[in-house]
């Protein structure tokens, strides 16, 4: 209270010399003299002030002593407790850090801090920065190549199966694992869909071989001329065509001149 007295004389002499008259010297050596002699007790009051502090800090007892001691060891408990306040975790840290140099790690998202202690002692940590978010949601190059491996057999919803029975139920974003997902894959990464059976042919490879539409391969199937067969509904044909009938569709695409007219103009 007398500190806050006295920085109120001080504040008090420095208004009262600011305004008097410059042509009246007397008064204005007067006030000068008040307003220093006002920060003069300011001055005396402080000092006094801070070897009051210094010789409070010396004299520590064994009990307060062996009280800071526990606090230290409580620190982790008191740093995570739900009532600690963000702020007073700043206090802690600026109570406890001189400062801190931030440099680059030897990996990209590496960071080393170099960290300095009010009491001189000095470390280096290691942080990890977390991955960016188009990282975080991106399959890795393994699993990317564990559908690839499937997908030569199996269509989506097999290989949907497959990798829930591998514990791969879910995506990067934590959704469940769909068809639409592994189509979406594949679409990115170019893994085409399973191959046709050994000694067979799809629609395409059907016309190209005897050079017709493929509505005329779909009406043969429809008609049951040629023997093709499903996976599943919605997926491509696998046909079966052996020695004989490949002689009888030769003959019928010869021998029918819509066929045969279709089929020059193809060409054409």
């Amino acid at each position: 209270m007398r500190i806050e007295r006295a920085r109120y004389d001080v504040d008090l002499a420095e208004r009262r010399y600011e305004a008097v008259d410059p042509a009246n010297r007397l008064i204005a050596a007067t006030l000068e003299k008040r307003w220093n002699e006002a920060a003069q007790r300011l001055h005396d009051l402080e000092g006094e002030l801070a070897a009051f502090e210094r010789g409070v800090v010396r004299t520590i007892t064994a009990e307060q002593k062996c009280h800071i001691l526990q606090l230290a060891s409580d620190f982790p408990r008191l740093w995570g407790a739900s009532t600690t306040a963000p702020r007073d975790r700043k206090r802690i840290v600026r109570l406890l850090v001189r400062d801190i140099t931030v440099t680059k790690g030897p990996g990209v998202r590496d960071l080393r801090l170099n960290v300095r202690w009010q009491g001189g002692e000095t470390e280096i940590l290691q942080v990890k920065l977390p991955p960016k978010h188009q990282d975080a949601i991106r399959y890795s190059p393994m699993f990317v190549e564990r559908i690839r491996e499937l997908a030569v057999n199996h269509c989506d919803d097999e290989i949907v199966a497959l990798l829930r029975r591998e514990g791969c139920g879910s995506t990067t974003t934590g959704k469940p694992m769909t068809s639409s997902t592994i189509k979406w894959l594949r679409y990115k990464h170019r893994i085409p869909a399973p191959r046709p059976s050994e000694g067979t042919l799809n629609v395409r490879q059907v016309c190209e071989k005897y050079g017709v539409s493929h509505w005329v391969v779909y009406y043969w199937i429809s008609r049951g001329i040629v023997s093709a067969a499903r996976r599943k509904p919605n997926t491509s044909y696998a046909i079966t065509i052996d020695a004989k009938l490949d002689q009888r569709l030769r003959r019928w695409v010869a021998n029918s001149a819509h066929l045969h007219l279709q089929s020059q103009t193809r060409t054409a």
